[in-house]
């Protein structure tokens, strides 16, 4: 699958995010290694710290079936990736993230996204 299918997958998906607050609907679409594709969209709250990320729903969708850190090869996201979720893209060694940014569809690696990362 091509980074831009899997963006494709991330668009389509964005339609059925829960945004009824902001009405910023995002989609996810995380490509594992073996060949699966898990989806994901942000999930508001009125509490507002608690909504979820479109990317953060997609990987523990993945998490949930089996797939951990190093088995995804490739996140496609509608928006650009907040810094928490550069987080959790670091943290899964996801090897590329590809995002609309001002009309442009991007590829980027988790560190041209996030550099000076930290493991514990």
């Amino acid at each position: 699958m091509t980074d831009r299918e899997l963006y494709e997958r991330a668009v389509e998906v964005s339609r059925r995010a829960y945004a009824p607050y902001s009405n910023y609907l995002v989609g996810a679409a995380v490509l594992a290694r073996d060949g699966r594709v898990f989806e994901g969209v942000n999930v508001e709250n009125a509490a507002y710290p608690l909504g979820v990320c479109a990317e953060k729903s997609a990987l523990a969708r993945g998490v949930a079936d089996g797939v951990g850190p190093g088995d995804v090869e490739s996140v496609a996201i509608t928006a650009s990736p907040c810094g928490g979720c550069r987080q959790w893209l670091h943290e899964f060694r996801v090897d590329r993230v590809t995002f609309m940014h001002e009309g442009e569809l991007l590829t980027r690696t988790v560190d041209e996204l996030l550099p000076d990362t930290w493991d514990l």
